[in-house]
């Protein structure tokens, strides 16, 4: 393919100087002058060409008074002057116009015309045109068989890339719902892919991508669930848990997840026992009001160990990064930081930026203005108007 852009390229070029036309065999057909531009625009980067260029292009095209391009040298000579050209290109400058021009006739998309003092302009004799000075557009009728060729070429290719980027889409969706079943994760492919997904790139690389993550998903003991709140979550590929959990749970702002609340002790430090003691409770009001993590962990959460350990696996699955969940940690306590992951997925589709908003409620946190508890109620809300219009509540 790359050698055959280079060929017509090089031909579009030759033809374009003095001998053009010149070895021609036989009269060659001409061509729609808006169905070339288009098959152009398709064919444009292997030409070299931007569609800055190809906006000049379509401009001299408005000055050839008929439909179609001849393909006899000199048949479709345009000679508009730059002062025109300008104001049809909604003002562009001079010299940005002189630079695209001389960009279509150095790839011989159109060929020079000059008088001897290289103005623009046309002789008639009588009613027939006898001589035109300017730029001669008749190489897109030479090689619009090639142009065309490219074009279906690209057309094919981009409905392939297409395809291999919903592959390697689903792909790292159906990996990221495996995670647990992993180990190690395969963090680097799997953020190659997300940064991949989001920028132009060539086929062969999405070929290299998917095929790593055929190899990967192939190695899974079970097909992964596709739930459409997963394809929501799985945004983020860095899949590094932390299992590190905080011994002690951390009070802020006078506020506790526990729900008794009794005048404060003398200043000693809580001991384990006391603390596990005072967060029993509110475990079940976690339980009770977050289901949507039982779609992903069935076994369900008996603990708090077992929670934080969830949140640690749910957290780059919803596109938050570890950083951030761990400074939720260090402000809020790992216990509430957890619990508000679990809230969160409750949440994720409306949520446009989970680690925004995981960010926003531990500076909230930080300075007292926020409480796990009114979380958890709103929840309970949500739930019970949705009971109360009909709708299932997954649990």
């Amino acid at each position: 393919m790359d050698d055959f852009c280079l060929f017509v390229k090089n031909c579009m070029k030759h033809a374009s100087q003095a001998a053009f036309g010149m070895a021609e065999p036989c009269a060659l057909p001409s061509v729609d002058k808006w169905d070339i531009l288009s098959a152009l625009t398709k064919a444009a980067p292997e030409f070299g060409v931007s569609h800055r260029t190809l906006s000049v292009l379509k401009t001299l095209m408005t000055f050839l008074p008929e439909q179609m391009i001849a393909a006899e040298r000199g048949g479709a000579v345009v000679f508009p002057s730059n002062r025109k050209l300008s104001e049809r290109l909604n003002g562009m400058p001079e010299s940005t116009m002189r630079r695209h021009l001389a960009k279509l006739v150095e790839t011989g998309i159109v060929c020079r015309q000059d008088s001897p003092n290289r103005k623009r302009f046309a002789r008639n004799i009588g009613a027939d045109r006898a001589i035109a000075y300017g730029f001669d557009l008749s190489p897109l009728a030479v090689h619009a068989a090639q142009v065309h060729a490219i074009a279906a070429e690209n057309a094919l290719k981009a409905e392939r890339i297409a395809v291999l980027r919903d592959r390697l889409a689903l792909l790292r969706q159906e990996i990221l719902a495996s995670c647990q079943q992993l180990s190690p994760l395969p963090q680097e492919t799997l953020e190659r892919a997300r940064l991949t997904l989001r920028r132009r790139t060539d086929e062969a690389d999405l070929t290299a991508l998917v095929d790593a993550l055929t190899g990967i998903a192939a190695t899974l003991p079970a097909p992964p669930t596709r739930d459409t709140q997963l394809k929501t979550c799985a945004r983020s590929a860095e899949m590094s848990g932390s299992d590190n959990q905080n011994g002690r749970h951390i009070q802020y702002s006078n506020k506790s997840i526990s729900d008794s609340e009794g005048p404060s002790q003398q200043e000693t430090t809580e001991t384990e026992e006391t603390a596990a003691q005072s967060i029993e409770a509110p475990l079940q009001d976690v339980l009770s009001s977050c289901h949507e993590y039982r779609q992903f962990f069935p076994d369900g959460i008996r603990s708090w160990h077992d929670l934080t350990r969830t949140a640690n696996q749910l957290v780059p699955m919803m596109g938050i990064e570890q950083p951030v969940f761990h400074e939720a940690e260090r402000i809020m306590g790992s216990q509430i930081a957890s619990t508000l992951v679990l809230c969160m997925l409750e949440r994720v589709g409306e949520i446009r930026s989970p680690g925004a908003y995981l960010r926003r409620l531990s500076q909230k946190a930080q300075v007292g203005q926020f409480s796990i508890k009114t979380i958890i109620a709103s929840i309970r809300q949500r739930q019970k108007l949705s009971a109360d219009n009909f709708e299932t509540v997954p649990g």
